[in-house]
């Protein structure tokens, strides 16, 4: 009903159609009229035949002559009402088969489908809606981010500058709304003063554009923009924006985290008050070969080991788990805590040999600085000669030739980590180095979400999305946020706790077996407990801080409601 109020509103608003809509209700009026006039002749002259009929007769005569059904079983006998049934059929046939149809599709049906299309792209979003994001761009980060939105159900809407863009992107069940980004009433009927954050992701000069008209409108709701180049950190911050990412920077310093070589440490990737999660590689450490039992982590500097990654996949960890060479721990803790692991189990290694980047565009070049600031050569393959610097660390040639990669030293070196911005390129030279190396460690960039599962079909030890990269970082930069996204499908999660685990233990209120999330942090009152104890009680005033993956989250709340 509600959205037959909003059609019918935009018919009656715009005034051409309102003078379509009078045109409409006057042809149905004479329509109504000539039927009325022809059902009076029809008793006229019925009664000079000496026959007489009711009235509802004479209109099912009218409407069944001028409709051309002319079922027979009433008909006249004189000539002259044969010559009136004629007139009354040629009637019917032109106003009722020809002018009636016309009239109807174009002073009625085409706008009202106007009007549907209308209601599906609107030009301004409902006064209820509050505590939103509003985006300006749909590219994978923002597709990415949506997807997290729905999840948690926190609302948004996605700003469209064509119509036809907006129909599309309703059909993906995208929230949309009609505007251009570049005029300041798009965004008051955005109810940005209700929002909680925009988003831009488009290019540089769009997104401080937007950012410049939105701080015409609102100066305090916060602008998130993505960056391509380094040169425009500075402009954006300057037109509004209170972050700047630069995606194509952190792409390579998460996929350099992940090579091996160069120290097996732990590395923070997310903090949620006093409270840090890590990974650390091992490979090399006391730790390969024991079981997470016979490690005592805990007893010997507090730390929990919550899981472990496998070929890209996070798997809870248990007691008798055995730590294997290329095992990536997930650590929680304080920042003391993490020190004194990095302190005990940091092994130094001096590789000899360069990993192998290939790609030379902004993710690549990247990555090869995070390995540098690690101590770790490194040789970057590159095919487009104007990216190509006059180093030693530079490979001009195509990475599908192999007397490139072996010039890179493919035969020795330890990892591989794949950068361009095609999926299927990287695919492709994922399956190619694995063919190559089977014992090799190959990291892989992925721009699409959808591609996680491909490329590691195709033989990538570890996979890093662009597009969840980006939501993920945008997301955790929401304000009020309860959830902090610190790794590729992994999250940390602070609620009340439930009324079904109050009373009980960590260790009888079974959490981790049933659901897959683990307790890493319990806050009471004003103090934060770190890594708490099997044995700790919760208390109805608690809230209670777990990491998990999405399945295990919803696993979580569908069983403590």
């Amino acid at each position: 009903m509600k959205f037959l109020t909003s059609q019918i509103s935009f018919l009656l608003k715009n005034k051409p159609q309102r003078r379509n809509f009078k045109l409409l209700l006057r042809f149905l009026l004479i329509l109504l009229v000539m039927i009325l006039v022809f059902a009076l002749a029809f008793h006229l002259i019925m009664l000079g035949e000496g026959r007489y009929f009711s009235w509802v007769t004479g209109l099912y005569w009218t409407f069944t002559v001028m409709t051309t059904l002319g079922f027979g079983d009433i008909t006249f006998e004189s000539d002259w009402g044969r010559v009136y049934t004629m007139i009354v059929l040629l009637s019917g046939m032109l106003f009722l088969l020809v002018l009636f149809p016309f009239t109807f599709i174009n002073f009625f049906y085409s706008p009202w489908m106007k009007a549907q299309e209308q209601a599906r792209v609107p030009k301004q979003i409902e006064e209820k809606v509050t505590g939103h994001v509003i985006l300006t761009h749909f590219d994978p980060v923002s597709d990415a981010l949506i997807k997290k939105l729905k999840r948690i159900q926190i609302p948004y809407v996605l700003l469209v500058q064509d119509f036809s863009d907006g129909l599309k992107l309703r059909e993906m069940d995208i929230n949309v709304m009609l505007g251009d980004l570049d005029d300041p009433d798009t965004y008051r009927n955005a109810r940005i003063d209700a929002a909680n954050l925009v988003a831009t992701t488009s290019v540089d000069v769009v997104n401080t554009s937007v950012a410049f008209t939105i701080r015409e409108v609102n100066e305090a709701i916060p602008i998130i923009a993505t960056c391509n180049a380094e040169a425009s950190k500075d402009i954006l911050s300057l037109a509004g924006c209170n972050h700047v990412l630069s995606l194509g920077e952190m792409m390579g310093l998460f996929l350099s985290r992940r090579a091996s070589g160069g120290d097996a440490s732990a590395l923070t990737i997310g903090q949620f008050e006093e409270l840090s999660i890590a990974e650390a590689t091992v490979g090399g450490s006391t730790l390969v070969g024991q079981t997470l039992r016979e490690t005592k982590l805990r007893e010997q500097v507090g730390v929990s080991v919550l899981g472990f990654w496998v070929r890209g996949k996070y798997q809870v960890a248990h007691p008798e788990t055995e730590i294997a060479e290329n095992s990536v721990l997930v650590l929680a803790g304080t920042a003391t805590q993490i020190a004194a692991y990095n302190s005990l189990y940091c092994i130094q290694k001096q590789e000899t040999e360069p990993l192998i980047i290939i790609g030379g565009g902004r993710v690549g070049r990247s990555t090869g600085k995070a390995l540098e600031n690690r101590n770790l050569n490194f040789r970057i393959i590159e095919k487009l000669p104007e990216r190509v610097k006059d180093n030693d660390n530079y490979i001009y040639g195509d990475a599908a030739n192999l007397d490139i990669l072996l010039k890179a030293g493919i035969s020795k070196t330890p990892s591989v980590i794949i950068t361009t911005h095609e999926d299927d390129i990287n695919a492709y030279l994922t399956i190619y180095c694995r063919k190559l190396r089977p014992d090799i460690q190959i990291i892989t960039r992925s721009t699409l979400e959808r591609n996680l599962d491909t490329m590691h079909r195709a033989g990538a030890d570890f996979v890093m999305s662009y597009a969840s990269m980006g939501a993920n970082a945008i997301y955790n930069l929401l304000k009020n946020s309860d959830i902090l996204m610190v790794a590729e499908g992994l999250d940390l999660i602070k609620i009340k706790a439930p009324d079904q685990l109050t009373g009980k233990s960590i260790a009888t209120s079974c959490i981790r077996q049933e659901t897959g999330c683990t307790i890493i942090a319990i806050k009471k009152k004003a103090s934060l407990v770190v890594n708490p104890d099997p044995d700790t009680v919760i208390d109805s005033e608690d809230e209670i801080i777990l990491i998990g993956t999405a399945a295990a989250e919803n696993k979580f709340f569908q069983k403590f409601d």
